[in-house]
């Protein structure tokens, strides 16, 4: 909706609507379309941001640090936006961008593994970046191309068309065990360590024979956990790690798939580990907002200036849950069964 539409709804003048949303009578509000949820989904959010909560003293409760958990997801990197912003010279000519469908736009799906960050008096010692992995295989060229100088039996990217439950366990066993055991931090080995997905078809089930006898090599103690059903904001991938890195992707401006590679996973390690480390206290306020509507998604995430208490040494590694609100989101649950 336009500012033209208001006025031809209130009937008012241009001018007087612009002065009502400068005095705050009325205000701008962006809606975007979230997850359906069922009964169903709620109850499993709802027992979800409860599972999440330290209930050691009952006085005061408060949300898990993050800092034995692990967070996988996929997500597609295109090679260019569809819609671009330039600054030229008067002389210049414009840019002129062709793509046969704007739907097929060059793109490679991603497998980021994060964690927390861990900082000891100001400085990261742990950045929390396990792996960005190009879902893609190599295999030898079959012939020669001059335009591109490749020869023939040289390794040619192929992306992988059909992403099943063999490749993500390929991967997960391959890929994002050796990274954790690589740069865990070595005082928390031996300690349990969870790997949050979400509800893929392609993604393991918690009990795959083969992912956990693996995952309990070298002494380490890994186990897969699902978040609940249609909850992307329950991962801080989706929460907003996805889109910080993707925006100094683009600023990259790789030209071919074969350069994509190395610039998203460069973006991924440029990631500013300190912001990186405000998206999981976004999350605790989000499994708290959402106690707070019984499981829903239709919630308001407060602003906390972050940046400021930061700044301040004074941000929180915990967000606090009165016992009040868990006590009223342990009653719902117990109603609900």
């Amino acid at each position: 909706m336009t500012i033209e539409d208001v006025c031809n709804q209130l009937h008012l003048s241009k001018w007087r609507i612009q002065r009502y949303l400068k005095k705050g009578f009325l205000r701008h509000h962006s809606s975007s379309i979230k997850p359906y949820l069922t009964q169903a989904n709620k109850k499993s959010r709802l027992k979800w941001c409860v599972d999440m909560i330290e209930r050691e003293l009952l006085a005061d409760p408060r949300f898990k640090d993050f800092y034995d958990f692990v967070i996988i997801d996929e997500k597609w990197f295109y090679l260019h936006q569809k819609s671009e912003k330039y600054y030229l010279l008067p002389e210049e000519d414009d840019p002129n961008r062709t793509c046969k469908n704007k739907n097929y736009i060059p793109r490679l799906m991603f497998l980021c593994v994060c964690a927390r960050p861990r900082f000891r008096d100001g400085e990261c010692i742990f950045n929390g970046k396990l792996g960005c992995f190009p879902l893609v295989t190599y295999e030898p060229a079959v012939r020669g191309n001059q335009r591109t100088g490749r020869v023939r039996g040289e390794l040619v990217m192929k992306p992988i068309t059909s992403i099943t439950r063999d490749v993500i366990r390929d991967f997960m066993i391959n890929k994002v065990l050796p990274a954790i055991r690589a740069k865990w931090p070595r005082e928390d080995v031996g300690k349990s360590i969870f790997i949050q997905h979400d509800n893929a078809p392609s993604h393991l089930k918690l009990d795959d024979p083969v992912f956990c006898e693996a995952a309990k090599q070298d002494g380490f103690d890994i186990r897969l956990i699902c978040q609940p059903p249609n909850s992307p904001d329950f991962n801080i991938l989706d929460l907003g790690f996805f889109r910080a890195i993707q925006t100094i992707q683009y600023k990259k401006n790789a030209k071919t798939l074969e350069a994509l590679v190395p610039t998203v996973q460069e973006a991924f390690m440029e990631y500013c580990p300190y912001k990186a480390n405000r998206i999981f206290v976004t999350l605790q306020t989000v499994l708290k907002e959402s106690i707070k509507v019984k499981g829903n998604n239709n919630y308001k995430i407060p602003h906390m200036q972050k940046q400021r208490l930061e700044r301040e040494e004074r941000l929180p590694l915990q967000i606090t849950c009165e016992a009040s609100l868990l006590d009223e989101a342990l009653a719902s649950l117990a109603a609900s069964n």
